[in-house]
This record gives C-alpha cells, structure tokens and sequence, in this order.
C-alpha cells in the first residue's frame, strides 16, 4: 500500500521537475524573442555619430572585406582600404566612388604574409594621421589551400596563416587603437570563424583566434572602444569555394554583400555576435548536438573534401599529361 509520505514526495518530485521545465521553457522563450527583436526590429547605431567618420578595412579587394567597405560607403563613411594588391585597391576604390561621389577614400597596399609589417604599418599610421578613424574592420584572412592534416602542412603555409591572422591582425589593431584611445570612442570588428565559436572542431583546416576579442573588449570597454568578434558561417566568396566546393549562395549560404549587411547591424552591440540570421539558427542547433556528434561529421567532411580534392589533382595531372603527350 503506498503511504501518505511516499505519494507527497512524489508529488514534491513532480512539481520540482515541472518548475524546472517552466524555467527551461521560459529561458527559451526570452532567447527567441530577444532573436526577433534583434533581427527584425533593432535598427543599427548611427556608426559617423557614434565612433567617427573614417573606417579601415582590411582584407578589403574582395568577399566580405569588399561587401563591408562598400556599405560603409553607402553610409556616408570615409575609407582606408587595406590589401596586399595596390591595382585591386584602386579598382575597388574608384567603384566605391563612382558609386558614392562624396565618399573620400584612401588606399594602403600591405602584404600581410610577408615577414616584416613594419613598412605597411607605417603607411597605415600615415594614411590615417589627422583623421577621426572611428572604426575598424579586421577582416584580412587565410586557410589552409585545401583540407589536409596538421602533418601535412608546409610550414610556410602554417606561417603565413600565423602571420596574416594573428601578427598582421594584431599590429593593425594596436597601430587603429592609439587614436581610439585619444578620442574615447571606435569599435574594432574582427571577423572570426564559424569553425571556432560556433562548432567544437574543425578538424583538417586552422581555425580562428576568438579570445583576443574578448580580452580588447573587457580592456578597453571603460574608455568607448567597443570590440566585437563576429562569427560567419559559410559565406559565398572565393576563399570558401576554394576549400569547401561551395559554388553558390542559398539560404544558408549568403552573399558577401547580404552578410555584411547584417555585420554592419551588429556593430556596437554584443561583443561575440553571429550576424546572418540563418547562421545562427545553425549555430542554436549545432550546440543542441552532442561535441562528440559534431566532432565525428565535422572530421568525415574534412577527410571527404581531401580526397576529393587529391583526386581532383589526380584528374587534372592526367589530362594535362594526355595533352602534352598529343602535342608531342
């Protein structure tokens, strides 16, 4: 026979759990709507008003560098243009202004990969003296050429991608942060990885240095200087469909001109944000899925994407040698 006692601790139980769910389900509820809002109806800062009328953008000749100098324009910003090729530079900078007449714009070729930046930091620090440079938009970047393993990586090749994503992004902050400083206002954007933040690996390419961010954000934050790490998944560039075979953007797949928009809303705001709305709902369910899970799939598309790029070389070898061999 159950007893009074035993029926009361199961109904203690049940409400224990019950008050758990609410919690849960409220939890939730809160997260989605702060979504909505803050895709649907928050409008983005007055970027002139709020941090100052210049920005530098690095990495700024193509994909997500080129979307974000152009919006930038359209917003009424000036621009100094950061890249490794002077001829890409200008070309980018006369469609910026052919576009938007008003916009002032400069150019500083810069090659990231090389040993010593002191020479394109001092064109940097040139290009920007005198100016209210208010923002920042690290987006200067590499990978590896094709999926491989750690052991199979050049070393040139791990050093370049040392040298551009963490030397390069490093002495461009600190040579933007000095006038920050003098000011009391700037945000610094640093464009991350999707491979870091969002999943738990990325196994057969590098991933991104997300703690930087991070740390300038809590150092600087007291003196008006909001840094902030945002994390794209996919996006159609080149870069992307070079190493994961993406030819085309969809719904999860944008533009580099529809992800930027998005950035360019998020600037200011949180300091680790995920911009594309259909990158975050991936990122909501990807942290639903077991590490071990996203490990296992993240590892099978890594090995796939290396074979089939060998094999891909493979085909190309034989072809050409079958032409060489006709030529003769």
């Amino acid at each position: 026979m159950v007893t009074a006692a035993a029926c009361n601790r199961v109904d203690d139980c049940v409400f224990i759990v019950s008050c758990l769910g609410f919690i849960v389900t409220l939890h939730y509820l809160l997260s989605l709507s702060a979504w909505i809002f803050r895709t649907c109806f928050r409008s983005e800062k007055n970027l002139i008003r709020t941090y100052g009328s210049w920005a530098v953008v690095t990495g700024a000749t193509d994909g997500i560098g080129k979307a974000f100098a152009c919006q930038l324009a359209e917003r009424g910003l000036n621009l100094i243009l950061v890249s490794r090729t002077l001829q890409k530079l200008e070309a980018v900078a006369r469609e910026i202004k052919a576009k938007n007449p008003k916009a002032r714009v400069k150019v500083v070729a810069m090659d990231f990969a090389c040993g010593d930046l002191s020479e394109g930091l001092r064109r940097v620090e040139k290009a920007s003296e005198g100016l209210d440079v208010g923002l920042l938009v690290n987006n200067v970047g590499v990978t590896y050429p094709k999926a491989m393993f750690f052991d199979e990586v050049e070393e040139s090749v791990w050093m370049k991608i040392v040298r551009v994503n963490v030397e390069g992004t490093t002495k461009v902050t600190k040579c933007v942060l000095r006038g920050m400083l003098e000011r009391r206002k700037g945000a610094i954007v640093n464009i991350g990885s999707g491979a870091a933040a969002v999943l738990p690996s990325h196994p057969l390419f590098t991933v991104y240095v997300e703690q930087f961010s991070r740390s300038l954000y809590v150092e600087y934050r007291q003196y008006g200087i909001h840094v902030q790490c945002q994390v794209p998944l996919y996006v159609a560039t080149k870069m992307v469909s070079k190493v994961a075979f993406i030819e085309k953007d969809s719904v999860f797949i944008p533009t580099a001109e529809a992800y930027a928009r998005a950035a360019i809303a998020e600037i200011g705001y949180k300091p680790k944000s995920i911009p594309y709305w259909a990158h975050s709902v991936q990122g909501f369910f990807a942290h639903c899925i077991p590490n071990s899970l996203l490990d296992a799939w993240r590892f099978s598309i890594g090995v796939r994407r290396r074979n089939n790029h060998k094999s891909f070389t493979s085909d190309v070898k034989s072809t050409f040698s079958g032409h060489v061999k006709a030529i003769k």
